[in-house]
């Protein structure tokens, strides 16, 4: 169920250079499950477009928190507000995780969750909600631009990747799951295409099912006008073509089913 509202911000902090983290009173946190996110308009209405944003988290008392990059126009009006100032929103939309997941496999007792960069909110949510052994690599570009860890070290054992080596293994999240021997029976990612096509070609390679949550641009967030369309494996039965909307397809897929 998607609500069309204005939600009040309770608070809001910078956690590092650029990304912030806000916390939302909302009934759309009632509805709100992992892999989700939430159209967020600007304020003042002179930017007409919504900016999608992930769930990174949410609770029983209508609290919902986005995790985001404070990077062009609309997301540096968001970094402004403060707590008490209003926000018109829409959410929560598009398919999460346990959405695809039902679709092919049932959950099986170990899950790797990899994210990467503002790819990492979405793995709080849904780290905390997974009923089964949980291992979860962040990849970050250095030890300075490090967040969520406290939060993702709550729900499960956590490993670090940074671009430089200034924390945990020097290099991609695949390589900081072979030097930690990690294994697992299903993986969930988030994070850049370059990311996600490695996990997929990991997950074929060592015959894992895995699911990952696309980024693309969006407009309307609802699936009618087609501009975030990504390639996908097989013909979409709403466009008749080889393409799936990632707002109302996904944002989740089986990485089988997308090209990346």
């Amino acid at each position: 169920m998607k609500i069309r509202e204005t939600a009040t911000i309770i608070s809001q902090e910078c956690l590092c250079d650029g990304i912030y983290s806000m916390y939302l009173a909302t009934n759309a946190a009632e509805y709100a499950a992992p892999g989700q996110f939430i159209s967020v308009y600007p304020p003042g209405g002179a930017r007409l477009l919504p900016r999608p944003i992930s769930i990174c988290e949410t609770d029983g008392a209508n609290r919902l928190r986005i995790v985001y990059r404070a990077a062009g126009g609309g997301t540096k009006e968001f970094s402004k507000l403060k707590s008490g100032d209003k926000l018109d929103i829409l959410g929560p939309l598009g398919n999460g995780y346990f959405d695809a997941l039902s679709q092919h496999i049932e959950l099986e007792t170990r899950a790797l969750l990899i994210g990467g960069g503002i790819g990492i909110p979405p793995m709080v949510e849904l780290a905390k909600q997974l009923e089964c052994e949980v291992s979860i690599v962040a990849g970050y570009k250095s030890d300075a631009e490090m967040f969520l860890t406290k939060e993702l070290e709550r729900f499960g054992s956590l490993y670090i990747s940074t671009d430089d080596g200034s924390a945990g293994t020097r290099g991609t999240v695949i390589d900081a799951i072979k030097e930690n021997g990690i294994d697992t029976d299903v993986i969930f990612a988030c994070g850049p295409r370059p990311m996600l096509k490695g996990v997929k070609d990991y997950a074929a390679t060592a015959g894992i099912p895995a699911y990952v949550s696309m980024e693309e641009r969006m407009a309307c967030g609802v699936g009618a006008c087609l501009a975030c369309v990504c390639k996908s494996e097989g013909i979409d039965e709403h466009s008749q073509v080889d393409n799936k909307r990632v707002c109302a397809d996904g944002p989740v897929f089986a990485a089988s089913e997308v090209v990346l």
